[in-house]
């Protein structure tokens, strides 16, 4: 570990905790520390919230940008992403059949939460397959991105459609999922996001020594032993658990999990493959974090202003490649 990687991961942690803090501290009501322990129940409760809004912005930060880096480093692609490639779309899409149809079934809480989750990532699972399957019949990569934005079009068609037939109930309960509320995720409901998003971390762990041969060339990764098939699978399943899971609980957060591995690339760029999957979960924090703090501070909803600050860096990274 070189020591410009050291000191870059210790300013990342400290502004993750300044943040972390300003993030706990933004709201209509001004809290003291002892109010976060306090036995007042009102200021109990929005504490809890804010504690909550901190814990799945944390969690969203380190899945998306993961989930973005897998497929970026698989698709050797710098625009593959979970929102580019459709994975978001599906997922959203996933979810809305589970909203608009499930109104009329009594459900505990937990399996409510469980089967949003699940709806989500047997959505992009789904499409993971789609696109693996296709990517071996396209040999320029980047017909994979064109395949995404017309999945991604399908999906916002089909939407409308089910948002035209829904009632008033569950089209208010879509709206109000597709804002991107990170106050309205209850406790239960990270401990659901938290459990999966550590799986997908665990499997997105184990891929990273075979990415690194997979970046080398499809033969050479085979003569050091690499499998393809299963990279192929432990790249289809963390990457979809990752970013449909956020999904399901926050909404459609987009273009996160492409800019994040690109600023991650900036800052440092000879980063070895783990360096980078490590900087992708600080700086993804960091920056989500940010962007939980601009939104409460000015009630705009979450996926707003991730997509006004994703749309112009994409188009950025468009015009770099194409001047290359």
């Amino acid at each position: 570990m070189t020591k410009d990687f050291k000191i870059l991961t210790l300013l990342l942690l400290v502004g993750i905790i300044v943040s972390l803090l300003v993030n706990l501290n933004i709201g209509f009501l001004s809290l003291n520390f002892s109010d976060f322990f306090s036995s007042n129940a009102e200021n109990s409760q929005i504490a809890q919230l804010r504690v909550n809004r901190v814990l799945v912005m944390l969690l969203a930060g380190i899945s998306i940008p993961t989930s973005g880096f897998l497929l970026q480093e698989y698709f050797q692609n710098p625009l593959a992403g979970p929102s580019v490639l459709g994975i978001t779309s599906v997922a959203s899409l996933s979810v809305a059949f589970y909203i608009f149809f499930s109104q009329d079934f009594l459900l505990p809480e937990f399996l409510q939460n469980s089967f949003l989750s699940f709806s989500a990532i047997a959505g992009s699972l789904v499409l993971m397959f789609i696109l693996l399957a296709f990517s071996g019949k396209f040999q320029d990569k980047s017909f994979l991105i064109i395949f995404g934005f017309l999945v991604s079009a399908l999906a916002g068609a089909v939407v409308s459609i089910l948002q035209f037939y829904a009632e008033n109930q569950s089209l208010k309960n879509y709206i109000l999922w597709s804002f991107g509320a990170n106050n309205q995720v209850s406790r239960s409901q990270i401990y659901i996001l938290a459990a999966i998003v550590l799986f997908g971390l665990i499997l997105s762990f184990k891929s990273i020594k075979p990415l690194i041969g997979n970046s080398l060339g499809s033969a050479y990764a085979q003569s050091l032993g690499v499998n393809l098939r299963s990279l192929k699978f432990l790249i289809i399943i963390s990457s979809s658990l990752l970013s449909a899971s956020v999904t399901a609980f926050l909404g459609p957060i987009l273009f996160i999990g492409i800019v994040v591995p690109h600023f991650s690339r900036i800052i440092y760029n000879p980063a070895k493959l783990w360096q980078q999957w490590i900087l992708n979960m600080l700086l993804g924090i960091l920056i989500m974090e940010f962007f939980s703090i601009i939104s409460e501070s000015t009630q705009f909803p979450l996926n707003v202003i991730t997509s006004l600050f994703g749309i112009p860096v994409i188009l950025m990274m468009m015009l770099k490649s194409r001047k290359i």
